[in-house]
């Protein structure tokens, strides 16, 4: 499709002049409640800074030199509601940082920060290598370097931490100069056929038009869905837990779509499980034969980490205190958690004693669970012969009526 999208910003005034007597009610109704969500949440931002700076003065940033730095940071996503700040929520990651940030005096404030970030991860999402590009107060008074990361450990909570440091040309993008990006995700080995697995996922290596295996965000402007996965393969970490190894797929990329990785899972699991084979990824990378996505459900979001973030004439600075912080600080969230697992683990073994059916208990108890389904069919329906959604172009023409996007044909 030699196309290209254009996101159209919509004229308040014009719209409003088509409304009805009841669409504007309505409409300003809609406005009102809006209204009062922001207020709150405006509110809500003013009380979350408890720790209050030790003198009013303002911090003079005019005497300030600042230089452009890359940070390389780790969190564990699963409470948080993604990482783009947003309006409903103080729960992102991206909220904790910019407060941080703000509070520490290392950026006057986001708007005139120079910030990129690298992945754009979601609800629930985790990660080990996320990095951000963003301008820094440097230490004016004295030649010795500011400690990015200890001064925003200090004040991050203990499930965001800062790994690392760089200064970067003033040119580089977190974003746009990264080379490739690695995710992580895991999942116990419960009775899958890891060996169809891996033979459905080799099948995604190269370059393939995705558009089956991610959520279209069309209402976007995003109308190409050609990636090219680099790497792929499944490793098992454990073999003495038997259906509870844990394993994990790693998928190296440029760039991925919205929820790839996890439509791609919820694929691989129907083929470990065997309802389906692997050559069902052929027959859904065939865009002329399939051109719809069939419906089906990707996998849960918790498994899922930014693993890497790789680029070219980075030289991370890691300070040993730092380094020697952060570990106690994720030994300490392993020990509950793997308290956790295993207090859940004896529980489900005394109970599988007194069960007749134990086999049936762990098939369905396991990679089942991370299908996000709602509602299980009794009789399981293969994924070609599914209802699908509509066709990109059908999309592209939905949100042209609605006057969200315009296309411009370049084949001419």
């Amino acid at each position: 499709m030699d196309q290209k999208v254009i996101i159209k910003k919509q004229n308040i005034n014009s719209d409003l002049e088509n409304y009805t007597k009841e669409e504007l009610i309505q409409k300003v109704k809609s406005l009102t409640a809006h209204n009062i969500q922001l207020k709150n949440i405006i509110a809500k931002q003013s009380t979350l800074n408890t720790s209050k700076p030790r003198d009013d003065k303002p911090f003079d940033f005019s005497k300030c030199s600042f230089q452009h730095v890359a940070l390389h940071l780790l969190y564990l996503g699963w409470d948080y509601h993604g990482y783009v700040e947003q309006e409903g929520t103080n729960e992102t990651i991206e909220h904790y940082l910019f407060d941080a940030l703000t509070r520490t005096k290392l950026i006057r404030d986001r708007s005139s920060s120079n910030y990129h970030r690298c992945g754009r991860t979601d609800k629930g999402v985790s990660s080990f290598g996320q990095v951000i590009s963003i301008d820094l107060r440097v230490n004016d008074s004295s030649k010795e370097q500011l400690d990015y990361c200890k001064i925003l450990n200090k004040v991050l909570p203990d499930t965001i931490q800062c790994i690392a440091w760089s200064s970067v040309d003033e040119q580089f993008s977190a974003r746009f100069d990264c080379l490739s990006r690695t995710y992580k995700y895991y999942f116990p080995k419960g009775d899958l056929n890891i060996e169809k697995m891996r033979e459905a996922s080799s099948k995604l290596v190269g370059v393939h038009d995705f558009r089956n295996f991610c959520k279209m965000d069309v209402g976007n402007g995003v109308t190409e869905f050609t990636r090219n996965i680099m790497e792929i393969f499944i490793e098992q970490l454990e073999k003495n837990a038997g259906v509870y190894d844990i394993c994990v797929i790693n998928i190296k990329a440029k760039a991925f779509l919205w929820h790839q990785i996890r439509c791609i899972m919820g694929i691989l699991f129907l083929i470990g499980e065997g309802k389906e084979e692997p050559e069902v990824i052929d027959e859904l990378l065939n865009i002329d034969k399939y051109p719809r996505k069939p419906e089906y459900s990707m996998a849960n979001e918790v498994p899922l980490n930014l693993y890497h973030c790789e680029y070219d004439n980075i030289n991370w600075n890691y300070d040993l205190e730092v380094m020697q912080q952060l570990n106690e600080k994720m030994k300490k969230s392993w020990t509950f958690y793997s308290i956790k697992s295993h207090m859940i683990k004896g529980m489900i073994d005394c109970l599988e004693e007194k069960m007749v059916n134990t086999d049936e208990s762990k098939e369905t108890c396991l990679s089942e669970c991370l299908h996000n389904s709602r509602t299980k069919t009794k009789k399981y329906v293969p994924l070609l012969e599914r209802p699908t959604c509509d066709s990109l172009e059908q999309k592209i023409e939905h949100f042209k009526k609605r006057k969200r996007i315009e296309v411009i044909d370049n084949s001419s």
